[in-house]
């Protein structure tokens, strides 16, 4: 898996937060542009997030799904790419110091010819990406307004 990670200057309670609502996907992953409708029970395991991926006009619908959860420290997502095949993501909160959060996002092709190229390759890739991916994700848990009873 490839890993890049972040600290935050906010609590891991405001970072899951913004993972627990899937409507801010679209925010923050970078090739996600707009979400379509998230089910109910989200971000319990199995359900999903229905979205568009690419840029436009070449947008093609999509869908994530939660396959491992543990709230407030974990969430592990099956995600298609495109005809590359399928992904593994892992989001993964720390402490860092007493307001801090570390997120270590790693990710993997786990089928299609995506699958098929070396590690080093799909880092070549991957990391800006998650790297940005990253960036966005703490802008929206740093700016946020958090919900009643989160920090």
């Amino acid at each position: 898996m490839i890993e890049v990670s972040r600290v935050m200057p906010v609590r891991p309670e405001r970072v899951y937060d913004v993972l627990a609502d899937g409507w801010t996907y679209a925010g923050w992953v970078v090739g996600n542009a707009h979400i379509r409708k998230v089910d109910p029970s989200w971000p319990a395991e199995g359900s999903r997030i229905y979205h568009k991926a690419g840029m436009w006009p070449l947008q093609v619908p999509d869908v994530s799904t939660v396959t491992a959860v543990a709230p407030g420290r974990m969430i592990e997502l099956a995600a298609r790419l495109w005809v590359l095949g399928r992904a593994r993501i892992r989001l993964t909160l720390s402490s860092a110091g007493e307001h801090g959060t570390r997120v270590v996002m790693g990710e993997e092709a786990v089928s299609g010819p995506a699958s098929l190229l070396p590690e080093s390759v799909q880092a070549l890739a991957l990391k800006p990406r998650n790297l940005e991916a990253l960036a966005r994700l703490e802008d929206i848990a740093v700016n946020r307004r958090p919900r009643s009873g989160s920090g």
